[in-house]
């Protein structure tokens, strides 16, 4: 497993999502010339949508994610889970891909807080239905 390291940046708007909801979603990159995570994209809370959301996933380049997901059970309940995203391409090269694989667990650990791991190759297996069923 490599460490990699997280930008403070990253750290501290990883903070105000999980605490303040300040934004509804984070991608995060990995810088490759110095190998540090930083921020690619953010989404505010109240005008982004899970659409906009997924057109920031790069077509051939993995990213890491976290997404402020709101939901409600079927017992009416308002519920809320934290997801980490590994998003890793089929168009993506072997090489970003081994980066971000060899990466992810270390990522992880310096978000604490996260409740549900999703790893996924294409959108479709990241719809609002798949993202329910595993937060319930």
């Amino acid at each position: 497993m490599a460490w990699m390291q997280m930008s403070d940046d990253c750290k501290i708007k990883f903070l105000e999502l999980k605490e303040k909801r300040t934004y509804r979603f984070i991608v995060f990159k990995i810088n490759k010339d110095d190998e540090i995570v930083q921020i690619d994209k953010i989404g505010n809370s109240e005008e982004t949508t899970y659409d906009d959301f997924t057109s920031y996933l790069p077509y051939d380049e993995c990213r890491f994610a976290v997404y402020d997901f709101d939901f409600t059970t079927e017992d009416n309940c308002q519920k809320r889970k934290i997801f980490f995203i590994g998003w890793f391409p089929d168009a993506s090269t072997p090489r970003n891909k081994m980066l971000y694989a060899s990466s992810k667990d270390s990522i992880k650990t310096a978000l604490d807080g996260i409740e549900v791991d999703l790893l996924v190759t294409e959108p479709n297996e990241m719809s609002l239905d798949i993202m329910k069923e595993r937060a319930l």
